[in-house]
């Protein structure tokens, strides 16, 4: 079953409850509190038959699942009420620690989990969660406004309720039988009409539009519909392209410098140096990435990583403590074996010589000596920002799966199971030269990560043509590149406070849900319990990938037939990135009816 099928499943429980209130005269609101698939405890409205004030729906729920599981921390559970819960009922979830709370309609008076109020993400309180609102909604909005207009129809004296409900369906009930409100009908609608706000958080849509284009004009649709939307922007990235404006913007300073290009050719590089922080942050692609390459198979063996290793000296030489290295887009399938030359390190032949430039050289490597490039680094710490999973060597190792769009024959066999083998040869020499650097002192296993026995099938050792596995041989942490870069730009203190989240990218499949920028920022936007949209290029048929990891909702952004290249250009991209942002707005407003 989906998520979706499951809260129905479950809201129908609720709703069995709230017609059990109804037949004993009480407002129709039901609840029940749901624990690893399995109710645990239900109850619905008895204000009236109790004479209780805390009598709601969720509110008896939520105690009597306490005393059933023999706990007062419900972090496990979630709460289905076919209302939304008012301030009192939404404060003893925040106190009970619930994992996540489903309602039906929305409680334009009262409700405190996204109308009048958002309890659930309150930054100041000490417990935030999950909230799904409308969840059949027209069911629980007709059983509510059943009753109430019974209760007009007999004058209110039959019901049981007597006269004087007050205005919150359900809760603090919604009719006052006499004075102004008499005959009023009831708005179970949205109710909210302060200035939404609205976090965007998109990737770059590549060859099309840049992160900061797509946020502008999705920003400019959704003030089509809320003129008054307080919309921040966050560009983003996943440690590849895009990842130095990203977090340019919140501090430190673009240099650039010239390097060594993949094939030889100087290159102009840029890099972010923020001395406030003592940090700089580098993307490989910008002195070696695959522009630089005719990616042929002569290419392919040549490219080299040294420009990488030039700009992390000059990083170092400007006071860099901590240098990000993005690892995307890469030319280059050398082992980062040319980045460990350009810090000094001794890549050698059996003569003694230096090997060639590229993966051709690694064939003749007899030795690899890490002392000097470690000394030049001085002690700097290294952070590797990469998604990418992948082994050095073998079958998903770097040349299998990436060298055939770099230029290798990807159809020939026998070439790249020998140039895998040359692959192998070099990592064990990797092996052997950070034994011997650990062995003068000069090599400390950062604080958290992980050990490994040899770098040829560590996961992330084979990024950018193996520039991971080098790196890792120079004492390097591997993070996830979209989860340091939401880091880097402050994505939890931005996010708090927010109604809505949006980010996107170019396509969105299966691989999107294996670590992609969006699904990041889905699965941070979770932990404060807010609705994510996630505008997109393309989509695969299927996305449950990505729904199962927090995205609520993709919006593909093509508004009319039309050919490829015209849906890639600039003024039509960002006419349907407008048309997109209009609809996420429509959509997130109806979710609240």
């Amino acid at each position: 079953m989906t998520i979706t099928e499951i809260d129905e499943k479950f809201m129908r429980e609720a709703l069995a409850e709230a017609r059990a209130a109804a037949a004993v005269g009480e407002v129709p609101i039901g609840a029940v509190v749901v624990r690893a698939g399995e109710i645990v405890a239900r109850a619905h409205n008895r204000r009236e038959l109790d004479q209780d004030p805390s009598a709601h729906a969720e509110f008896a729920a939520v105690c009597a699942a306490a005393q059933a599981l023999g706990r007062w921390r419900l972090s496990d559970c979630t709460v289905y009420v076919t209302l939304e819960p008012c301030c009192m009922c939404a404060g003893l979830m925040v106190n009970a620690r619930v994992g996540r709370c489903v309602y039906g309609a929305s409680d334009a008076k009262a409700g405190a989990l996204g109308s009048l109020y958002d309890l659930n993400a309150d930054s100041r309180l000490n417990h935030r969660f999950n909230v799904t609102a409308g969840v059949l909604a027209d069911e629980c909005r007709e059983l509510l406004s059943s009753c109430f207009g019974g209760l007009r129809g007999a004058g209110g004296a039959d019901c049981g309720c007597g006269a004087d409900l007050e205005a919150h369906a359900a809760h603090a009930a919604a009719l006052a039988g006499a004075g102004e409100d008499a005959g009023t009908e009831v708005d179970f609608g949205p109710a909210c009409r302060r200035p939404r706000r609205v976090l965007l958080a998109i990737d770059s849509f590549k060859g099309s539009v840049s992160s900061a284009q797509a946020e502008a004009a999705v920003a400019e649709g959704m003030r089509r519909v809320w003129s008054d939307a307080q919309v921040a922007a966050l560009p983003l990235a996943d440690g590849g392209e895009g990842t130095l404006d990203a977090v340019a913007a919140y501090g430190g300073e673009i240099v650039t410098c010239d390097v060594a290009g993949p094939l030889g050719d100087r290159a102009s590089a840029r890099m972010l140096v923020d001395g406030e922080r003592e940090s700089a942050v580098i993307e490989m692609a910008e002195a070696a990435g695959i522009g630089y390459s005719p990616c042929t198979e002569s290419a392919a063996l040549a490219a080299s990583t040294y420009g990488v290793g030039e700009l992390m000296l000059r990083a170092v030489r400007t006071g860099a403590k901590t240098i990000y290295i993005g690892l995307g887009g890469s030319a280059t399938n050398d082992g980062g074996a040319g980045m460990l030359q350009a810090l000094g390190a001794r890549v050698v032949d059996d003569q003694g010589c230096d090997v060639a430039p590229g993966l051709a050289g690694l064939e003749q490597v007899a030795s690899v000596d890490l002392a000097p490039a470690l000394q030049a680094l001085d002690d700097a710490r290294i952070v590797v920002l990469s998604d990418v999973e992948n082994p050095l060597v073998g079958r998903r190792g770097a040349l299998a799966v990436f060298g055939g769009q770099k230029g290798l024959p990807a159809d020939d066999a026998e070439a790249l199971g020998k140039y895998d083998n040359w692959m192998v040869g070099y990592g064990r020499l990797l092996d052997a030269a950070i034994a011997g650097a650990r062995a003068q002192g000069l090599l400390r296993t950062p604080e958290g990560a992980r050990t490994f026995g040899s770098v040829l099938g560590v996961p992330g050792a084979g990024a950018a043509g193996g520039l991971g596995a080098a790196l890792l041989a120079l004492g390097a942490e591997l993070r996830s590149g979209v989860e340091t870069v939401l880091d880097l730009v402050g994505f939890d203190e931005r996010v708090r406070d927010v109604d809505l989240v949006i980010t996107g990218e170019g396509n969105m499949d299966e691989q999107s849900a294996a670590g992609k920028a969006p699904v990041g920022v889905a699965r941070r936007a979770k932990r404060y319990g807010k609705p994510v949209v996630a505008v997109v290029g393309g989509r695969a048929d299927n996305l449950d990938a990505v729904y199962g990891r927090g995205i609520d909702l993709v919006l593909p952004i093509c508004r009319k037939p039309m050919p490829l290249d015209q849906a890639l250009g600039v003024q039509e991209a960002t006419t349907n990135l407008i048309c997109a942002g209009e609809s996420a707005a429509q959509s997130y407003d109806l979710a609240r009816l």
